[in-house]
């Protein structure tokens, strides 16, 4: 086989194993000939690199095919692969029924039903809910809380309550429900109240509340530094159409020079120093 077909074979992911490598009558003495010259590298044991550069996806793809038939990316590096706040992580979690333990793969040993299961840049990868569910078991409580709330900005909202139906015993369950439904109950009202009582109690300017910016009611404007501050709540904002809504609010305010900032409910009620630290920050540029 030349080294065009290799490359072909490897796909996009830019790795392939001995036995694809087998199937297409690649010989094994070839094999050794491309590991000493360093076009073939080996990943895991019978997997192997593809050429000089390693592609972005070519670890997380090893690992799968290290982990064999049903493996799917879990976890922390499917919540990468989703774009979910998450720390990068060394180890790619697998999720696999494989009995077989591969350095650099942290192997749950499972068998995943297929709605748990969708495709990210052509990877077999645990869906947003069920990897929000398995790290339900392991994360802290602050982290679990921006996984969730990211989530449901999103409008997976649903999609989680489905997971938690179809797996009431796993251990993350109990902590998932309790973190997809701790929305603090504050009205519209209360929450304006409570930021304002956080910029009073820092001393920072106060600003005007419920006032029209063009043609939008805004929460709180501090006009002077031209900042706009929208208090989202999951309620009000978990659909699609609220999702893009809201982003064309933003776009519209930003165009007519403002600087557009969003804040939570949880983040006001649970994060308040946090809020203060950035309301401090946007401020202190808006007025240089």
């Amino acid at each position: 086989m030349k080294d065009a077909a290799l490359i072909a074979l490897a796909g996009r992911h830019g790795v392939v194993t001995t036995a694809q490598l087998d199937a297409a009558g690649f010989a094994r003495s070839a094999l050794t000939r491309r590991v000493e010259s360093g076009l073939l590298r080996r990943l895991h044991r019978g997997v192997y690199a593809v050429g000089p550069i390693e592609a972005p996806t070519a670890r997380v793809a090893a690992a799968l095919l290290a982990c064999g038939p049903g493996a799917a990316l879990s976890h922390h590096t499917a919540a990468q692969l989703h774009d979910l706040p998450t720390l990068p992580r060394c180890a790619v979690d697998v999720t696999a029924a494989t009995r077989h333990d591969h350095a650099g793969i942290r192997l749950h040993r499972s068998r995943l039903a297929a709605d748990d299961i969708t495709r990210r840049q052509g990877l077999p990868t645990t869906t947003v809910a069920r990897a929000l569910l398995d790290l339900a078991a392991t994360v802290d409580d602050r982290a679990l809380a921006r996984l969730v709330e990211e989530a449901e900005i999103r409008g997976h909202g649903a999609a989680i309550d489905d997971a938690l139906r179809r797996h009431r015993g796993n251990r993350g369950a109990r902590r998932l429900a309790a973190a997809r439904h701790d929305e603090p109950r504050l009205t519209r009202s209360e929450a304006e109240a409570r930021m304002l009582d956080l910029v009073r109690a820092a001393r920072l300017p106060v600003p005007r509340t419920n006032v029209r910016v063009g043609r939008h009611e805004v929460d709180v404007l501090w006009p002077d530094q031209r900042l706009v501050v929208e208090i989202d709540g999951y309620h009000f904002h978990a659909s699609r159409a609220a999702f893009e809504r809201d982003r064309r609010r933003d776009a519209e305010l930003q165009a007519a020079g403002h600087r557009v900032l969003r804040v939570t409910w949880r983040q006001i009620t649970q994060e308040a120093p946090a809020v203060v630290a950035t309301l401090a920050g946007a401020l202190a540029v808006g007025a240089s």
